[in-house]
C-alpha cells in the first residue's frame, strides 16, 4: 500500500501506537498516555473511564487497575475490551478493539514497585468501584494500611495489570476540510496476519 506512508508507514502497528505516543508526549500537557477504556456489562450496557496505558508490548497494550472493579469484573466477563487514544497536539487517534488477559506476574510487580509509596499504599486501601461512605473513611482506611504494610508493601493480589490483544486497530489523522485519513489494521485471530484498509473519513 504505497499511499501509506509518513506518520502511517510501518509493517507493525505496535511500532506505529508507540510511534504516535512518543511525539504526543512531547507536546500533550496532561497524561499523554490517557486512553477511554471500554467494557460491556452482563446485559451488554456499555461502560466507559479513563485509564492511563502504561505499556505498549510486542503485541499488546497493558494497563493497570485493581481486578474488583467493575472494569475488572465487565472484562472478566466478556473476555474482550476496547479503547481509544486521543491526542489533541498532533489531531490524531487510535482505536483499538480485542481479547484481554491478566497481567499479574513479574511485569505487574514491577510497575507496582516503581509506583510512589502513597500511590501502592492507595492500591491497597481502596476497594475500587464499592460505595464509600466518606472520604474520611478512604483516609483512615490508608492510614490502617499504611501501619500494617509499612515502608514497601507487596502489590496485592487483588491489583494488577489486563493487557489487551488487539484484533482491530485504527490509525486515524485529521485532515483539512474533515478530508481525514484512517487506516484499519484487522486479523482474524491474535496469531493471524494482519489485513489493512484505507476507510473514508
Amino acid at each position: 500500500m504505497s499511499e501509506r506512508n509518513g506518520i502511517f508507514a510501518g509493517d507493525n502497528p505496535f511500532e506505529i501506537a508507540r510511534r504516535w505516543l512518543g511525539e504526543a508526549e512531547a507536546g500533550e500537557l496532561n497524561d499523554p498516555n490517557a486512553i477511554a477504556l471500554s467494557t460491556v456489562d452482563a446485559d451488554g450496557l456499555p461502560n466507559v473511564r479513563m485509564v492511563l496505558l502504561k505499556a505498549i508490548d510486542e503485541d499488546s497494550f497493558v494497563f493497570y487497575t485493581n481486578y474488583n472493579s467493575r472494569k475488572s469484573q465487565e472484562i472478566i466477563q466478556a473476555g474482550k475490551a476496547a479503547f481509544v487514544w486521543h491526542s489533541k497536539a498532533l489531531h490524531r487517534q487510535i482505536r483499538v478493539r480485542g481479547v484481554v488477559e491478566k497481567e499479574d506476574g513479574a511485569q505487574a510487580d514491577a510497575y507496582y514497585n516503581s509506583r510512589s509509596l502513597k500511590s501502592r499504599l492507595g492500591a491497597i486501601a481502596s476497594q475500587q468501584s464499592q460505595p464509600l461512605a466518606s472520604r474520611t473513611t478512604l483516609v483512615a482506611e490508608v492510614a490502617k494500611v499504611t501501619a500494617k504494610n509499612g515502608l514497601n508493601p507487596k502489590r496485592p493480589d487483588y491489583w494488577g495489570g489486563w493487557r489487551i490483544r488487539p484484533l482491530e486497530m485504527e490509525f486515524w489523522a485529521d485532515g483539512e476540510f474533515r478530508l481525514h485519513d484512517r487506516f484499519r489494521w484487522s486479523r482474524i485471530g491474535c496469531n493471524a496476519d494482519w489485513g489493512i484498509q484505507r476507510l473514508y473519513p
